[in-house]
């Protein structure tokens, strides 16, 4: 059986951070995706939709810390749906994303001046930028590109490709 999801989207606020009671980071966050397509009477219809997504561990804490509304994310995780009672005593379900994986996909300048930065924090890699440590092996490991393999998946949304004008193909 398979209970995977993908999804690379927008924020639609600021991530929320809170801590369970046995101090375990969780970090909630809602996502934007949306898609086009033309009806039956040649009409484009715009439509999004919301995913609510829980982060755990460490990789919440830098999501609350280095993302923010209007941030663009890609979210692997599975789909879980929890049962809890609203005030008056009535059964609520909710189906949520748990993130396994949140990758940054903004580009933003940093404080050292370089140009820009993709960072995923699903594993425990520092943030760039971070003073190297003083052994050989360390400045290796850290000179090299991280370990997982990123790609350049291009634009989250069809609106974002205007500047994909000299693609070869």
């Amino acid at each position: 059986m398979l209970n995977k999801v993908m999804i690379i989207g927008r924020l639609g606020r600021n991530p929320e951070l809170r801590y369970t009671q046995n101090g375990t980071p969780v970090t909630t966050l809602n996502v934007a995706t949306d898609e086009s397509y033309t009806d039956r009477d040649g009409n484009k219809v715009d439509r999004t939709e919301w995913h609510r997504v829980s982060v755990f561990q460490r990789q919440a804490e830098n999501c609350a810390n280095y993302l923010t509304k209007g941030s663009l994310v890609y979210v692997e995780g599975s789909l879980q749906t929890r049962k809890w009672q609203d005030q008056q005593g009535q059964d609520r379900y909710t189906t949520e994303i748990k993130a396994l994986r949140v990758q940054f996909l903004d580009r933003k300048n940093d404080r050292d001046g370089n140009h820009g930065y993709d960072e995923d924090f699903a594993g425990s890699q520092p943030p760039r930028g971070n003073a190297m440590r003083g052994n050989q092996a360390s400045r290796n490991e850290e000179s090299r590109p991280h370990q997982q393999v990123e790609e350049d998946m291009g634009p989250a949304f069809p609106s974002e490709a205007s500047s994909m004008d000299d693609v070869p193909f």
